[in-house]
This record gives C-alpha cells, sequence and structure tokens, in this order.
C-alpha cells in the first residue's frame, strides 16, 4: 500500500508484453499495419495516423475509467473488511 501511495507502483507499467503470444500478436499488427499504409496515398496515410492516434486516445481514455473503477472497488472492499474486523476478531 506505501508504495502504490507513494507512487512506486504504477498498474499500466506493468503489463505483460514479454510473453510469444503477445510479441507475436504485435508483430502480426505492426505487418497489417505495413501492408495498409504501403497501399494508400500520402492523404491517406496521414489520415491513418489520425484514425490511429484517436484509437491511441480513446483506449487510454477507456483503460483509466477500468483502472479508477477497479481501485474504487478495491478501496471498498478493503472498507467493509475494516467495518466488520471487530465481528470477525471476537467470533
Amino acid at each position: 500500500m506505501e508504495a502504490l501511495f507513494s507512487g512506486n507502483i504504477v498498474p499500466w507499467e506493468r503489463r505483460n508484453t514479454d510473453s510469444p503470444e503477445r510479441k507475436a500478436l504485435e508483430e502480426k499488427i505492426e505487418n497489417e499495419r505495413r501492408y495498409f499504409i504501403g497501399k494508400m496515398s500520402l492523404d491517406d496515410c496521414q489520415r491513418f495516423q489520425v484514425f490511429e492516434n484517436l484509437l491511441d486516445d480513446a483506449a487510454f481514455d477507456e483503460e483509466e475509467q477500468i483502472y479508477s473503477h477497479g481501485f474504487t472497488l478495491g478501496a471498498l472492499l478493503m472498507l467493509e473488511i475494516t467495518a466488520k474486523k471487530e465481528a470477525i476478531i471476537s467470533e
């Protein structure tokens, strides 16, 4: 908890991107991206890059909301446990 509070734990930096399956998926995605960019005009390529940036922004926003919701649920769980602590100990 102290490390989380101090900012020493940054969940979005701890993704499991080292697995062989993940690396293979990312390679396939990049190969498809290169294929389509190779077929596009310069204008289409620029618009596609804007499109990719919009997708990245939307994904970040969604991940931020999911993280916030999960953190809130975890805090509520801890509050409930703390509230019932005396009843559990005195049983």
